[in-house]
This record gives C-alpha cells, sequence and structure tokens, in this order.
C-alpha cells in the first residue's frame, strides 16, 4: 500500500462513514456468529493500523499480524493489543490453536490468496470460524486498487470456491455496501474513463472531502444494511463478506 493510502488509513478509520459503516457490519455479523462466546483467542491478518483490534477484544484474546514494522507502530497507539510482524504465508501459530481469524480487506493484497488461506485454516481449531472481507467485482478496478496495491477484485462465487478450496465450510458470503452502491458505480466508471486520459497519482477514495452532515448520512445509509444482512444475503454490492467453519 502506498503511504497516501497508510496515513488516510490511520487518520480516517475511527470517523469516515466507510470505516464506521463496514465495521458496524462487520461486528453484527462476529456478534451473531460468536454469541455467548467471550475467551477466544483471536488472530487479525493484516491488522494495518490497528483499527479492528480493540473491537475484536469484546471475544477473547486478539493478536494483530502485519507485513510492515512501519505500520505496526501505528497499530500500538489503539491499545496493548499483542502485535507481531509476520506473513500469511507462514503463520507464526501453532496448528488447531484459534477459534477465529479475521482478514479484514487483506487477500486482495496477497498473491496467492488460496495458500493464505489454507495456512488459516491449519492454524484454527476444529469448527473455528474464519471471517473475511474484500473489494467486489473486478471491472470496478480503478486507481483506488492500484495505490492500495490491490491485486484483484472478487466476485461471490470467486470467494465461496476459494473458500472451499482451502478446507473451509463456508456458511455465509454475501455483497455488503449495495445501498450506496447505486451512486457509487456510476462514479467508479467515469473515473475509470478519466484516468485513460489523465494521471490521477496517489489520489484515493478516501481523498475526496465530505462534509460532516453527509458523513454521517452516508454512515447510516450504508450501517443501516446490518440488519438485513444478520438474516439475508445481498446479491451484489461494492464490497463482499465471507465466512467459514474449519
Amino acid at each position: 500500500m502506498e503511504a497516501t493510502a497508510y496515513r488516510q488509513f490511520a487518520e480516517l478509520e475511527e470517523t469516515h462513514f466507510w470505516f464506521i459503516g463496514r465495521r458496524r457490519i462487520m461486528f453484527r455479523l462476529l456478534d451473531a456468529a460468536l454469541a455467548g462466546q467471550h475467551d477466544l483467542r483471536l488472530l487479525e491478518i493484516g491488522c494495518g493500523a490497528g483499527g479492528m483490534l480493540s473491537p475484536l477484544s469484546r471475544y477473547g484474546h486478539v493478536t494483530g499480524l502485519d507485513v510492515s514494522p512501519e505500520i505496526l507502530r501505528n497499530a500500538r497507539l489503539h491499545g496493548s493489543v499483542p502485535l507481531c510482524v509476520g506473513s500469511g504465508y507462514d503463520l507464526p501459530i501453532r496448528d488447531r490453536s484459534l477459534d477465529v481469524i479475521a482478514l479484514f480487506d487483506t487477500i486482495e493484497h496477497i498473491h496467492d490468496d488460496v495458500r493464505v488461506l489454507r495456512q488459516c485454516r491449519g492454524a484454527l481449531k476444529p469448527g473455528g470460524l474464519l471471517f473475511l472481507s474484500v473489494p467486489a467485482y473486478q471491472f470496478l478496478y480503478a486507481n483506488n486498487d492500484r495505490v492500495a496495491h490491490h491485486l484483484r477484485r472478487y466476485t461471490r462465487h470467486e470467494i465461496g470456491r476459494k473458500l472451499e478450496s482451502a478446507g473451509f465450510r463456508p456458511t455465509k458470503i454475501t455483497y455488503f455496501n449495495t445501498l450506496l452502491f447505486p451512486a457509487i458505480l456510476p462514479i467508479v466508471l467515469v473515473k475509470k474513463l478519466q484516468e485513460r486520459f489523465s494521471s490521477v497519482g496517489d489520489r484515493t477514495n478516501l481523498s475526496h472531502h465530505v462534509s460532516p452532515a453527509a458523513n454521517w448520512l452516508l454512515a447510516a445509509i450504508m450501517s443501516s444494511e446490518r440488519h438485513l444482512l444478520a438474516r439475508i444475503d445481498f446479491p451484489f454490492g461494492h464490497s463482499l463478506i465471507g465466512m467459514g467453519r474449519a
């Protein structure tokens, strides 16, 4: 990920509507999947700036792992959660020792994503939960993805196939950021057209100023999806969530 994107993630992770909506949706689904469990062993792979580590602590003992020592310095500002430098290709974890592994927008950065998923399968206890999120639809791949060093975007079918290939039993695969998708889609397509004729440098989707009122409204719209996603799967959206059991 480019330095610009790292800085934006670190600065906006608590306040930007996309992060707020994403967090509320994900933890509604995790609360349902882990209901009544509070002494679990959890690992977040690709923890980045660390904004998800503290919320994960509600379920038990969390460790954050990232390949970048520099970005882990920011993660240390989020509390006393143990952190380690390491690769998803060779997890520094005993086999069958974890209850939950989370990869929040991580595997799209990794060349061999199935290899990492197989590492996760080996590190989880029988019945352990894998939770991942990824960007959706390769035709939306644009400068934002290049700056963030995304290697690909995904479809629901592809996530299901890769989970099964790694030995998981998929339990939920759904698109999300669906209510805003009709507005997002034309904006991204116009930007992709503009990128053909002019350079946009290291600007990302987070580079655009959003007023406090608009930010609040967009967060409310996006996060409202959590109530439906607890019961059904969405057929399209800007991002995907996949959950599977070891």
